[in-house]
């Protein structure tokens, strides 16, 4: 995928095919086509932004959305001691394509879906920073922290193993940190 993506983790474990189910009805009210690709995946375009707030979105700016299974979630690498329980699924939503109008559907697709399937988001990277000079990467990731400190809601940071005993981190937020994160000048998704 060329453009943003977020995963949804979910603590109580549902197929993919009743997900799939349950999301499609819904979609449909909005979205057009809603299409089940032939590995299963969702594919879908939003025809009705307004839907999820978007009202002066383009839609023939925006992307094809897909819904997918993560299968790396839980991940044995990764430290979820800040949750009470670890995830038990993941899911992707992912647009097809980059630019900010992608940034901003896709942001609000995921509290939507997050809102639905009672999961929290993954933002797989640390938002608000941008890899780089190793010289400035402590300064960055404080200002990384700083920035999301700053918006209301809940962020956790998970670490996981990047390979050679390295470690580093994501931020997975709630849906009030999404909302707000979507509302800041700043905002972008990680991509």
């Amino acid at each position: 995928m060329a453009g943003p993506a977020v995963g949804l983790w979910l603590f109580e474990h549902r197929s993919f095919e009743e997900i799939r189910a349950s999301v499609v009805p819904w979609l449909e009210t909005f979205c057009d086509p809603v299409e089940t690709e032939a590995d299963g995946d969702l594919a879908f375009r939003v025809r009705e932004p307004a839907v999820l707030g978007l009202h002066a979105l383009k839609t023939t700016e925006a992307g094809t959305v897909f819904l997918s299974e993560d299968d790396c979630i839980p991940a044995d690498d990764e430290d979820y001691s800040d949750f009470s329980l670890p995830p038990v699924q993941g899911l992707i939503l992912a647009v097809g394509c980059s630019g900010q109008v992608n940034h901003i559907l896709l942001g609000h697709m995921a509290v939507a879906f997050a809102q639905r399937l009672h999961a929290v988001i993954d933002f797989d990277g640390v938002l608000g920073y941008t890899p780089g000079n190793r010289t400035q990467e402590v300064a960055d990731l404080a200002r990384a922290r700083a920035l999301v400190a700053s918006l209301p809601g809940t962020v956790r940071e998970v670490s996981y193993d990047t390979g050679g005993g390295d470690r580093w981190i994501r931020h997975v937020g709630d849906l009030q940190f999404l909302s707000a994160w979507l509302q800041h000048p700043d905002f972008h998704l990680v991509k």
